[in-house]
């Protein structure tokens, strides 16, 4: 695909989006000068659309109705970006007030609002004009939660992240961080998903750290090792089937029962 798209040259740490389907197109990003991002026939593999830009960056990219418009959103090597899904056109663009963030983290949508991260900029929750255009200045920002590879999770009205600590922010009262707890567990990487009452949290360690979503403080629910102290640097994403999660470690994946 790179190859055939004329992709940039290979990224440090190579491809880490995921393609994505959306209006029945299957999309990715290659980064290529006029083919920065691609819908592709998901039968065929031929091309429905290409948008030309800049190299993309690593988080992936998502598709949501935002501002009424179905688009797809994400990042390039140095811009915030929406493209129309039906044409590929791009719709607008978020430049950041300070360079340099590897756009790892992916956007997240809350609503009809859209929550950003990356390292150099922290947290930020942007709103949609009609048409679809995004309003450049963000209603809400975070400073503290600043992660460079993790994607925060919401549960309820709450924001959940790490950034060399846990901290939990309030989506409906201008980001105003609840509380934040700084245990070893969260002093690096950590992997998260989240319902409306819990917040499950994988570190590097390879724990699994249960949290109540709805306290006031910090409360944790319960917390299990997955692996023995001879495995460290769990950084792949635990994935769920049923009631089993399967967590990939260095040298062996491990499948735990959450019944």
């Amino acid at each position: 695909m790179r190859d055939e798209f004329d992709a940039a040259d290979e990224r440090k740490w190579g491809v880490c989006d995921s393609p994505l389907i959306a209006d029945g197109k299957l999309i990715v990003a290659p980064g290529g000068k006029d083919a920065a991002l691609v819908a592709l026939d998901p039968k065929t593999g031929k091309p429905v659309w290409k948008a030309p830009g800049k190299p993309t960056g690593y988080g992936s990219f998502i598709a949501a109705k935002l501002g009424g418009v179905l688009q797809i959103v994400g990042h390039d090597a140095e811009t915030l970006g929406g493209w129309d899904a039906k044409t590929g056109t791009r719709l607008w663009t978020v430049k950041p007030e300070r360079r340099g963030d590897f756009n790892v983290p992916t956007p997240i949508v809350v609503g009809d609002r859209l929550f950003v991260t990356t390292e150099n900029n922290g947290a930020r929750l942007f709103t949609f004009k009609t048409g679809g255009a995004i309003d450049p200045k963000p209603v809400a920002t975070s400073k503290k939660l600043a992660p460079d590879t993790h994607t925060p999770v919401v549960a309820g009205s709450r924001v959940f992240g790490v950034w060399n600590r846990l901290y939990c922010l309030n989506l409906t009262d201008g980001l105003k961080e609840l509380y934040d707890e700084s245990t070893t567990a969260f002093s690096g990487y950590c992997a998260a998903v989240a319902t409306d009452s819990r917040v499950l949290v994988v570190p590097r360690s390879g724990e699994l750290i249960l949290l109540d979503a709805t306290a006031d403080e910090y409360t944790e629910l319960g917390r299990l090792a997955a692996f023995g102290k001879d495995e460290k640097g769990v950084y792949a994403h635990p994935a769920f089937v049923g009631t089993r999660v399967y967590i990939r470690g260095n040298s062996s994946v491990r499948c735990l029962e959450l019944g």
